[in-house]
């Protein structure tokens, strides 16, 4: 069986410019994931949230293999992606600069 896959996708003018986010929230309850799309500025304990996504456990996983793929296949063709720290739980919020140090705000 053949199934035709294609799908046509608008996008309007907000959209197509994007949103940047430095910051992900990722929560969930029995029936939902939600994620909160956020940036914070260096030197700044404030962060804010610009795109709250809801999506079902289902479309959060296919999500997630999606995100896999495609970082496997960027770091095929750029080299690997570092991250710092490597333990998640020791990373610090917002900017990093290549030592991995948060940056001292400008005067």
């Amino acid at each position: 069986m053949n199934v035709d896959r294609t799908v046509n996708i608008e996008i309007g003018d907000k959209e197509w410019e994007g949103v940047y986010s430095n910051l992900v929230i990722v929560t969930h309850s029995n029936a939902e994931f939600i994620i909160d799309f956020a940036r914070m500025l260096p030197g700044v304990k404030k962060a804010k949230v610009f795109s709250r996504i809801l999506m079902t456990p289902q479309s959060a996983k296919a999500l997630l293999n999606t995100l896999q793929n495609n970082v496997a296949k960027f770091e095929t063709e750029h080299g690997k992606i570092p991250l710092i720290p490597t333990d998640p739980n020791k990373a610090p919020i917002g900017f990093q600069t290549a030592t991995g140090e948060e940056p001292k705000p400008s005067k």
